[in-house]
């Protein structure tokens, strides 16, 4: 099992859209950033990426590279999401908090965790989201930014088989555990 955690920040402007977990949230403004700025996204393939030591981000999608102006950060998700199975890791869990002062994110959160699950081709109850106010203080309680923290649990395809065949369950997705019982 390798751990992995991720954090991002972007400003909040006029004239974006606020996108969030791969959801346009109802918002006067958005996120600043060369790609959606999706922070919450971002924060968790860093998560994903710093489990599997892969570097981050920066590293695979930089802001230098025209290619990923305005891109989607669930496309770049997807891209992560082949790089880790390519390495022969699983997603154990995501566990990840958004720092908003305002909108209110309840009622997206359910969207985002099946928007992110899909994309990781994950169940939903592997991605938890939660979301929370810094009651005013800092730039987020100002209303200036949004921030978002994630960690990551990856396992290899080995150890999830293993746990798979010993707890007669499936992931989704999967074709069924190799592992012949003695």
């Amino acid at each position: 099992m390798r751990i992995g955690s991720g954090y991002d920040v972007h400003k909040l402007v006029e004239g974006r859209k606020l996108i969030l977990g791969g959801v346009e949230i109802e918002h006067t403004m958005g996120l600043l950033g060369h790609s959606d700025a999706d922070v919450l996204l971002h924060a968790i393939m860093d998560a994903i990426l710093g489990a599997a030591g892969m570097g981050d981000i920066g590293k695979h999608f930089p802001d230098t590279d025209e290619q990923y102006r305005g891109i989607s950060s669930m496309k770049l998700l997807e891209h992560v999401s082949s790089l880790i199975t390519e390495a022969g890791y699983v997603i154990g869990n995501i566990d990840a908090t958004v720092i908003a002062q305002k909108p209110k994110l309840r009622p997206y959160i359910e969207q985002m965790e099946n928007h992110i699950a899909k994309t990781l081709g994950v169940l939903p109850s592997q991605i938890n989201i939660k979301a929370t106010t810094e009651e005013h203080l800092g730039f987020t309680g100002r209303e200036e930014g949004i921030s978002a923290q994630a960690v990551c649990l990856l396992e290899t395809f080995y150890e999830s088989s293993v746990a798979v065949a010993d707890s007669a369950r499936n992931c989704a997705g999967c074709g069924g555990c190799q592992r012949k019982e003695s």
